[in-house]
C-alpha cells in the first residue's frame, strides 16, 4: 500500500520516527508520525493507522473528527481492527475462538448473513453489574481504547461499521496481528489464500518488526 497522507489531529500524543515499512536504504529515512493514511486503489481500500495513545479527555473529539471525515469522504463502510484484554473475558468468552465481530445495524442488513455463513462469533454482551444484576447486559470491550465509542457513535450516525477484534495478552502480539488480518481476509478476500500453505506466510512483514524486542539473547547466558 502507498502512503497518501496524514490524519492531522491534536488528540494524539505527538510522535515522529523512521519509516516502519522501509524496504531499502532509499526509503528508510522517510519520517512517520502518529496517524497516517495508506491507499490501495485496486481494492478500493484506505487504511488509517494510529501509532500513539490518546491525550486525556480527547477520545470523543477524535471520534467525532474521524467519523466526520468518513462521511465527507463517502466511505462505503468502515472496518475497525482492535483487541480486548484476554484476562477480562467472562466464562462464555473463554470458549471457542478468541476472535469476535460487531456490526452496526446498517451493515448488519448487508453482511449479517455472510458472517453467519462464516460461523463467526459476535462479541457477547456481559453483565452490566456483575454480582448485583446479571440480567442486564452491556457491551464491554476492556483494553479496546476508543473501539466501543466509535462503534456506538457509528450506530447512531447510520455509518456502516464492522469491528473485528481479538482477545490478547501482553507480550509478543505478532501472532495476534496475523490472526486478526487472516480473520479480516476470510471476509474481504484481500489476498487469495492457498489451503496448502500457512496463510500468515503470504503477508509482507514490516521490516520494523525485527526490532520489536531488540537484539537476541547473549550466547554467554547459556
Amino acid at each position: 500500500m502507498t502512503k497518501v497522507g496524514y490524519f492531522y489531529t491534536d488528540c494524539l500524543v505527538p510522535m515522529v520516527g523512521n519509516n516502519p515499512y522501509a524496504t531499502a536504504e532509499e526509503n528508510s529515512t522517510e519520517l512517520s508520525i502518529n496517524a497516517e493514511v495508506y491507499s490501495l486503489p485496486s481494492k478500493k481500500l484506505v487504511v488509517l493507522q494510529i501509532r500513539s495513545p490518546f491525550i486525556k479527555n480527547k477520545y470523543r473529539p477524535f471520534c467525532q473528527t474521524l467519523l466526520s471525515w468518513v462521511k465527507s469522504s463517502k466511505c462505503a463502510r468502515v472496518v475497525l481492527l482492535s483487541s480486548s484484554h484476554a484476562y477480562q473475558r467472562d466464562d462464555e468468552q473463554l470458549l471457542g475462538t478468541p476472535l469476535r465481530y460487531l456490526l452496526t445495524p446498517d451493515l448488519e442488513k448487508a453482511v449479517g448473513g455472510l458472517m453467519r455463513e462464516l460461523n463467526w462469533k459476535e462479541m457477547e454482551k456481559v453483565a452490566a453489574y456483575p454480582g448485583i444484576n446479571d440480567t442486564e447486559k452491556a457491551l464491554h470491550i476492556p483494553g479496546g481504547g476508543i473501539t466501543k465509542l466509535l462503534f456506538t457513535e457509528s450506530c447512531s450516525k447510520g455509518i456502516q461499521m464492522a469491528v473485528l477484534l481479538k482477545f490478547c495478552s501482553e507480550g509478543d502480539n505478532i501472532p495476534d496481528a496475523f490472526a486478526l488480518v487472516n480473520y479480516l481476509n476470510e471476509w474481504l478476500q484481500l489476498i487469495k489464500s492457498e489451503s496448502s500453505t500457512d496463510a500468515s506466510s503470504q503477508w509482507k512483514i514490516p521490516s520494523s518488526w525485527r526490532l520489536l524486542f531488540g537484539s537476541g539473547l547473549p550466547p554467554a547466558l547459556f
